[in-house]
């Protein structure tokens, strides 16, 4: 029973260690993704920088479509250097094909662009003939999620309040409830005169009454 016992968690061990080598040795491999990033070359291993031999006019995009690209990664384009080029442009030139004022110009045969923020990047062909042919790529570079979960700042303490806490710190006071009216205190005092001097006269009469 004993030795049963010790194969099993000897075996039960091995297993455990190699899940935590796997779970390790796959974490290495993201951290040097993350660092090294991944180049994606145009168009597949195969591909190439030009104008779509084939119908399917979209291939360029629905191969960026198809793929993950985020921010530290490169994307290679091949063609024939002198007789072709890669233009980084705006979206409205991406759609109307102007090729006279591009954020940036690569003619080399090789270029190797890095992404270096996330949101769409817009190449199309140096050469306005080959670009109106579909000789154009939308790259989405996928944003970075660890910077999604920041707490945003405390508001501040005069925006937490509401408006009528102002108001309620300061009442206005009420005219009313602290002078009553003049005429009410002389009325009741000239009242109260005459109620005692009625007493004392009535209390004078008893007393002579009884003394006559």
């Amino acid at each position: 029973m004993m030795s049963k016992r010790s194969n099993s968690f000897g075996i039960f061990s091995q297993k455990k260690a190699c899940v935590n080598f796997v779970v390790k040795l796959f974490g290495v491999m993201m951290f040097v993704q993350n660092v090294c990033g991944v180049e994606f070359q145009v168009g597949g291993s195969k591909g190439v920088w030009g104008v779509p031999s084939y119908p399917n006019a979209q291939s360029l995009n629905q191969w960026a479509e198809s793929r993950r690209f985020q921010i530290g990664d490169s994307i290679v384009f091949n063609y024939q250097g002198g007789q072709d080029s890669v233009l980084l442009v705006n979206e409205d030139d991406y759609k109307n094909c102007h090729t006279e004022s591009p954020i940036k110009h690569f003619s080399d045969g090789h270029t190797v662009i890095k992404f270096e923020r996330s949101g769409p990047h817009y190449f199309i062909s140096g050469i306005k003939d080959n670009c109106l042919k579909n000789e154009k790529l939308v790259v989405v570079v996928l944003a970075d999620r660890s910077k999604q979960y920041s707490s945003p700042p405390p508001a501040p303490a005069t925006d937490s309040q509401p408006p009528e806490a102002s108001v309620q710190m300061n009442p206005t006071p009420s005219p009313i409830a602290e002078e009553p009216p003049a005429n009410n205190n002389n009325n009741g005092a000239a009242s109260s005169s005459i109620v005692t001097f009625v007493g004392l006269a009535g209390m004078l009469a008893t007393s002579t009454a009884l003394l006559l």
